[in-house]
């Protein structure tokens, strides 16, 4: 795993074939190391231990913050300890105002009467390494599920409420029979070089001075390598021959796989879109090592070591990229 990586380092057996055993699951449930990755309006509880925080609580706490509306088997640990994600009601947790920082407008979601527990959004947690990435890697899939199932209660065939089967990886139509599955939405995620220059975006929604790899989502029908090509000539007009994989992530927000990439550039020549990206250039070699350094002389930064886009830089800028 590259190091730093967010939500990549899974460290679950996920016994996908045994979530049909409803007998299984339960005895699972029932052990007395079972723990329970509780979310509350899409955020992670933790417990406070000490100085640390802990992701993955006792199953008693499920009943004592008023039970879970959604639970689904994630899987058992390397020690055989199982491990279950549940959706808590929205009314387990409540927005507080948050005046320590100054600012008296600032709101937050609490548990209330339980100083113990702290909800603290997953980008944060992954960010500013708040857990082992093994438990982060965790959180972001119980969001992840926990996410779709909170916005996809009916029946997208016919409109009824649908029952929670399969350990939770699944939801059943009881009038028209249709299956429904947990989604994840496939997005490229690429470097194109050519010879000793990269190109790199920004988007209106970064942080200030950030330049990252260029991105966005495949569509129907369409293979890695297309969507590489036909998105980097969409926002930066520059047209691309050979794609090289490099490397995936989960990227749970809300439910997305990003798979790196890098392509082999045509030209430099530039038409930036306007939409997706305010702006685009090439960078050298040693200005791409400034980037990730944070020593670049325009004071631009490269993304954060959680998100593949720093390391598809890194490998180019401290390896290269053979095509052909």
């Amino acid at each position: 795993m590259l190091d730093g990586l967010g939500f990549a380092a899974d460290p679950l057996d996920r016994l996908s074939y045994r979530r049909d055993d409803a007998g299984e699951v339960a005895h699972l449930r029932a052990r007395n190391d079972a723990r329970a990755i509780l979310i509350a309006r899409d955020m992670p509880l933790l417990l406070k231990a000490g100085t640390e925080l802990e992701p993955l609580l006792p199953m008693s706490e499920i009943e004592r913050l008023g039970g879970a509306r959604v639970e689904a088997l994630m899987g058992v640990m390397p020690d055989g300890a199982p491990v279950f994600a549940e959706m808590l009601a929205d009314e387990a947790v409540e927005e507080q105002s948050d005046s320590s920082d100054g600012f008296l407008d600032r709101r937050v979601l609490v548990v209330p009467g339980r100083d113990d527990l702290k909800l603290i959004d997953l980008r944060s947690i992954a960010a500013g390494g708040l857990v082992p990435p093994g438990k982060a890697s965790m959180l972001g899939a119980a969001k992840a599920l926990m996410h779709w199932h909170a916005r996809r209660r009916f029946c997208s065939n016919c409109g009824a409420l649908t029952a929670v089967t399969a350990a939770g990886w699944r939801r059943e139509c009881p009038v028209c029979k249709m299956q429904h599955f947990p989604r994840t939405d496939p997005v490229v995620i690429m470097l194109a070089v050519d010879g000793d220059a990269c190109l790199l975006g920004r988007q209106p929604r970064f942080p200030k001075g950030m330049y990252s790899a260029l991105a966005g989502f495949l569509e129907p029908g369409e293979t890695i390598e297309a969507a590489v090509r036909r998105e980097i000539l969409e926002e930066a007009g520059v047209a691309c021959g050979e794609v090289r994989y490099f490397a995936s992530q989960p990227w749970p927000f809300p439910s997305s796989l990003m798979i790196g990439c890098f392509a082999e550039a045509r030209s430099r020549a530039l038409e930036v879109d306007g939409v997706e990206l305010e702006d685009a250039r090439w960078f050298s070699r040693e200005e791409a090592l400034a980037l990730l350094d944070r020593r670049h002389p325009e004071g631009l930064i490269a993304p954060i070591p959680m998100a593949i886009a720093h390391h598809l830089l890194k490998r180019w800028a401290t390896e290269g990229v053979r095509f052909g």
